[in-house]
C-alpha cells in the first residue's frame, strides 16, 4: 500500500488532452488538487469539466514556451491550493518535418515547447517545491529520442533526449532541497494524437510490441503516481520506460 497523496497540490502542463489529461485524472482520483495548463482556453474549460468527476481539477491558460507564462500558472496554482507539491512537465508537440525540409521556425516550435518549456516550468516552480518539503517533478519524455528514432521526428527526438540531459543535472541541484525529478518514457500509447496517425501506423506499432498491444494512458499515469509517492522519495534522476517491451528486441525476428 502506497502513502496517500490526498491533499497535495499538483500542476500538469499539457493537461487538457492525451497523457496529460490522464495524469490529471489519476492524481485527482487519489485526492490531489490539480491545475491543468494549456494554450486553448475553450479546450481547457472542457477538459476541466470532463475531469470534475475524478476530483478537484481547475484550468489555467498558459504557454510553457514563455517563461513569464510559466511563472503565472505556477503562481495561480499556489494561490488556488496554498502551495505546490508535484509538477508534471508534460506539455509537448510533435509535428512531423523531414530534416532536409525543416525550417528554423519548425525546429524552434518543438524545442520551445518540449525542452525550453520543461526548463521554464521547473524554474518557476522551484521556490514552491522547496517550501513543500516533499517536492516532486515528473517529466514526460518518450522512447523516441532517448532510445529510438523515427523518420521525420528528429526535432522531437532531440527535444525528448534533451529533457533527460536536463533532468540528470537538475536532479543534483534539486536534491539539496529534497526535491526529486524523474522521467517517464512512454512508448506507443493510445491517445488522440496517436490515433490521428491512422490504422496502418497503429497496426505496425502493435506488431513491434512484445506485449502485442498499445499502452493505455492509465498505465502511464500509474507510473507517474508512483514517482510522486513517499515510497519513491529515494528515486531521483531516473527514467521509467513504459512501452510494452517495444525497445527490448533487436528485430521482429527476435520476438519469436
Amino acid at each position: 500500500m502506497f502513502t496517500s497523496i490526498s491533499g497535495r497540490s499538483v500542476l500538469v502542463t499539457g493537461g487538457t488532452k492525451g497523457i496529460g489529461k490522464g495524469l490529471a485524472a489519476s492524481f485527482a482520483a487519489e485526492g490531489a488538487s490539480v491545475v491543468i495548463v494549456g494554450r486553448d482556453r475553450d479546450a481547457g474549460g472542457r477538459a476541466a469539466a470532463e475531469l470534475a468527476p475524478y476530483g478537484k481539477v481547475a484550468f489555467e491558460q498558459g504557454d510553457v514556451a514563455s517563461a513569464a507564462s510559466c511563472a503565472a500558472v505556477v503562481a495561480a496554482a499556489q494561490e488556488r491550493h496554498g502551495g505546490l507539491d508535484i509538477v508534471c512537465c508534460n506539455a509537448g508537440v510533435f509535428p512531423s518535418a523531414p530534416l532536409a525540409e525543416m525550417t528554423p521556425e519548425q525546429l524552434e516550435e518543438v524545442l520551445a515547447t518540449n525542452l525550453k518549456g520543461t526548463f521554464f516550468t521547473v524554474q518557476a516552480a522551484l521556490p514552491a517545491l522547496k517550501r513543500s518539503g516533499r517536492g516532486r517533478v515528473i517529466v514526460t519524455s518518450s522512447i523516441t529520442g532517448p532510445i529510438t528514432g523515427y523518420s521525420g521526428w528528429s526535432h522531437y527526438g532531440a527535444s525528448k533526449a534533451g529533457q533527460l540531459g536536463f533532468m540528470r543535472s537538475a536532479a543534483l541541484e534539486l536534491a539539496r532541497s529534497q526535491i526529486t525529478i524523474n522521467a517517464i518514457l512512454p512508448g506507443n500509447i493510445i491517445t488522440e494524437g496517436l490515433t490521428d496517425l491512422g490504422p496502418d501506423y497503429l497496426q505496425a506499432m502493435e506488431a513491434a510490441i512484445p506485449l502485442g498491444r498499445l499502452g493505455s494512458i492509465e498505465e502511464v499515469a500509474s507510473a507517474a503516481l508512483f514517482l510522486a509517492t513517499e515510497e519513491a522519495a529515494y528515486i531521483t534522476g531516473q527514467t521509467l520506460v513504459i512501452d510494452g517491451g517495444q525497445t527490448v528486441p533487436e528485430s521482429l525476428e527476435a520476438m519469436g
